[in-house]
């Protein structure tokens, strides 16, 4: 709570101390009497803001906050409403006298003032306004300031009603094309679309993870002793790996993450079951704060699961060191070569490698069908050619690459990569 006089109440004190020191020195009682009371109004309406505050506090008003849309997509807007509304009588009566603002993170007002239009009635009011989402992550929004003046308006009182809320801002995503029919269905069924049975439409297989439970032959699992599934056209949607590291610079982490966003939701789309993996990605397991990989997430759950992949990359946050970058996407690396990731697709959105790193990425495409965009921040020649080096050994090991650059259109970047060379 904050309490101060406004202009009129130090302008009344001012009058009234020189009045107060005028009679004095003159010997004149009609002036010290005048400078007292002049002195005396100010005074008095502290004490009483003060007494009123503290005997009331914050009873009598209910603040409620609103988003629409929450989460927001970075570059987009939301409308904020804030639903102030009193319970009681005195709640009514301290409402009316309220004038009201709004405190936003910079990320979300672009450090420019919150224009507010607020609509009253007799027992609650309503402000609206807009704020424009300009960075990924998850900002502050709140709590509500009110302000208000004593009746004769010479001391003003400002404070703080509700909570804060947090507003989930979700990176910049684009639409992507289809991914090329080579990327889709298993090794001997690779047209997408497919839809009538094939010939080995009834064979098992050992269950992988990312298969639809509701393919599992439970007869014939209870005989094995191991869960199998069938093999038909939907059994052959590959599971999806997005790998991605983190670069130092935070323009080019926010690249990175729209663009590995982006193809995670264009494989999703075409039906494959999708996963994050990469520095900062939580396991979403019970064995505690493990980071490297999430779990698969479905197409059938429609936008739940695109909710739930670009909510994994909310609190992603770029590396201190290059080392450090190298170390988090080695260890999901490793993540990946232990959880049964062969027939699966891996797509890698990373930047150069050390020869261990590229060592890891070539591994894992002896398992899984490797393609990678192999990022160049574009700023020096020698990362231009230790980006260079690592796409060469990586098609040298069987992933189909393309180099890109930072900032560079997503939609181009994807289709070089469909279009690139093993």
């Amino acid at each position: 709570m904050r309490r101060r006089p406004t202009p009129r109440g130090w302008a009344l004190a001012a009058v009234g101390l020189v009045a107060l020191q005028a009679g004095i020195g003159l010997g004149s009682l009609d002036l010290v009497r005048i400078g007292v009371l002049l002195l005396a109004v100010p005074v008095t309406a502290l004490v009483s803001v003060m007494v009123v505050d503290a005997v009331r506090g914050r009873r009598g008003i209910v603040v409620h906050r609103e988003v629409r849309p929450d989460p927001v997509h970075a570059g987009q807007e939301a409308e904020v409403r804030v639903d102030i509304r009193a319970t009681d009588r005195a709640g009514r009566a301290r409402l009316a006298g309220l004038r009201f603002s709004e405190q936003a993170a910079v990320e979300l007002s672009g450090g420019r003032a919150l224009r507010a239009r607020v609509t009253r009635r007799a027992d609650h009011a309503l402000v609206r306004y807009p704020v424009r989402a300009t960075q990924r992550g998850r900002w502050p929004l709140g709590p509500l300031v009110v302000t208000r003046t004593d009746m004769f308006g010479v001391v003003r009182s400002r404070t703080t009603l509700g909570t804060e809320s947090q507003v989930a801002v979700w990176p910049t995503v684009v639409a992507l094309p289809a991914p090329s029919d080579v990327l889709v269905g298993e090794p001997d069924r690779v047209a997408l679309g497919a839809r009538s049975p094939s010939t080995d439409d009834a064979n098992l297989r050992d269950y992988r993870e990312g298969d639809d439970l509701r393919r599992v032959h439970w007869t014939s699992s209870a005989r094995r002793g191991t869960l199998l599934v069938r093999s038909d056209e939907r059994a052959g949607m590959r599971p999806v790996s997005v790998l991605l590291d983190l670069p130092v610079r935070a323009s080019a982490a926010e690249w990175t993450i729209s663009l590995a966003a982006s193809i995670a939701l264009a494989m999703l789309d075409t039906g494959h079951p999708v996963r994050l993996a990469g520095a900062g990605i939580a396991t979403g397991t019970a064995a505690g704060p493990a980071r490297g990989a999430s779990p698969y997430v479905h197409a059938r759950s429609g936008l739940e699961a695109r909710a739930a992949l670009l909510d994994l990359t909310l609190d992603l946050a770029p590396a201190r060191t290059s080392a450090e970058s190298e170390t988090q996407l080695l260890d999901a690396v490793r993540l990946l070569d232990t959880s049964q990731a062969a027939g699966e697709i891996v797509v890698a959105v990373i930047g150069p490698l050390s020869a261990p790193g590229r060592a890891a990425l070539a591994h894992v495409g002896d398992v899984a069908q490797g393609w990678a965009m192999v990022r160049a921040d574009g700023r020096s020649a020698g990362d231009a050619r230790d980006a260079h080096h690592t796409a060469t050994a990586l098609r040298r090991s069987g992933w189909r690459v393309a180099q890109v650059t930072t900032g560079e259109d997503a939609v181009e970047c994807w289709l070089r990569l469909l279009g690139g060379a093993r």
